[in-house]
């Protein structure tokens, strides 16, 4: 059987810090004092420092962005968000692109859930670079933050079908296009965490980089209402629980055992869990017994980067592919709506 191989990672983020702002701004969505007390305090526990969108932050504190796309008491609609995700996606598609040698693509695996539009991003891919008119396309919409391991499943299906296969695998969401003009203090929290980013992939038959080895797929019982992510009249509504981490770390411990598929804790070099937030990553060092050096790089790349849904276990991945400590055995870890834990065991190559 064919070995599939991730070769080369690259990323990129929009030009703005937003975070601060955000910060600075979002309590003035919540219904009263306690709610905002309580925002204030678990932002400055989140453990995050950087998040990037293509909203330019205004200094007035008033006002949110410079251009005027979250208008006090007058929010963009969904048509109007649709816009902007229209007007930015390929923009940032192309800096993670730029990077890589896409000359004999034969397959583009796009994947998003925080806009669309057709012809969509992966026609202006082909337009832009020049690839071929009849390359293989699929889209993954909508399946939140594990969506990128979903598009390395097709991709690994499509080389070990097809072993001359050179599958580019794009991961773009732009988050902070959703933000709600109120909301709970679930939601609110939710967009104290989430931002833009954008992650590209090369994966082949040929042996560098890191080894896709097996998937594995679980949804948790009776965990349907906790992550939701639906289309409104203003943007998409995003419901996050705080019941979330608890979850994860209940059940991780039964799962453990199918997760490492043959391994031992001990054999794992290298531990990429998704930085849903940093209550998720707590949550997985308890229920995975982890060491806190297991989440070196995923409390990094959520302190500069905060949560990119799909794109962003690539980011951690990348992280790891480009500054090994040593080749070895992986487990990637991703959450999402279902409650569903998506997970690979993969070999990083020296």
């Amino acid at each position: 059987m064919t070995s599939v191989f991730i070769n080369r990672i690259a990323t990129a983020v929009p030009d703005f810090d937003i975070h601060n702002k955000f910060i600075e701004y979002c309590p003035r969505l919540l219904p009263d004092k306690r709610s905002v007390k309580v925002f204030q305090r678990m932002a400055e526990r989140a453990q995050i420092e950087h998040r990037y969108s293509f909203l330019e932050p205004h200094l007035d504190e008033d006002n949110l962005d410079v251009e005027g796309f979250y208008k006090n008491e007058a929010f963009p609609d969904t048509q109007g968000r649709m816009q902007f995700y229209e007007r930015f996606a390929f923009i940032l598609a192309k800096r993670a692109l730029d990077q890589l040698d896409l000359s004999d693509t034969t397959h583009l695996v796009t994947t998003t859930c925080t806009g669309f539009y057709a012809p969509g991003l992966d026609h202006q891919l082909i337009h832009h670079y020049g690839l071929p008119a009849n390359i293989e396309r699929t889209n993954v919409g909508f399946m939140g933050c594990y969506a990128a391991i979903n598009a390395l499943k097709l991709a690994r299906h499509i080389v070990r079908s097809e072993p001359d296969a050179k599958v580019l695998v794009l991961n773009l969401e732009l988050c902070t296009l959703h933000l709600k003009p109120t909301g709970t203090l679930e939601e609110i929290l939710s967009f104290a965490i989430f931002s833009d980013g954008c992650a590209a992939s090369i994966v082949t038959a040929e042996p560098a980089g890191l080894e896709i080895q097996r998937f594995n797929a679980d949804v948790l019982p009776e965990t349907e209402a906790l992550i939701t992510w639906r289309i409104g009249n203003q943007g998409f509504d995003m419901q996050l629980s705080g019941k979330v981490p608890g979850i994860i770390a209940s059940h991780l411990p039964l799962m453990m055992t199918k997760l490492l598929d043959g391994y031992q804790r001990s054999d794992i070099a290298h531990w990429a869990i998704h930085p849903g937030g940093r209550t998720v990553l707590d949550a997985v060092k308890a229920g995975a017994e982890l060491e806190e050096h297991h989440l070196t790089e995923s409390r990094e790349v959520l302190r500069k980067f905060g949560n990119m849904s799909s794109a962003t276990i690539m980011f951690v991945l990348q992280a790891m592919m480009n500054n090994p400590k040593k080749p070895g055995p992986g487990l990637a870890m991703a959450f999402g709506p279902g409650l569903t834990v998506e997970s690979i065991l993969f070999d990083l190559k020296g």
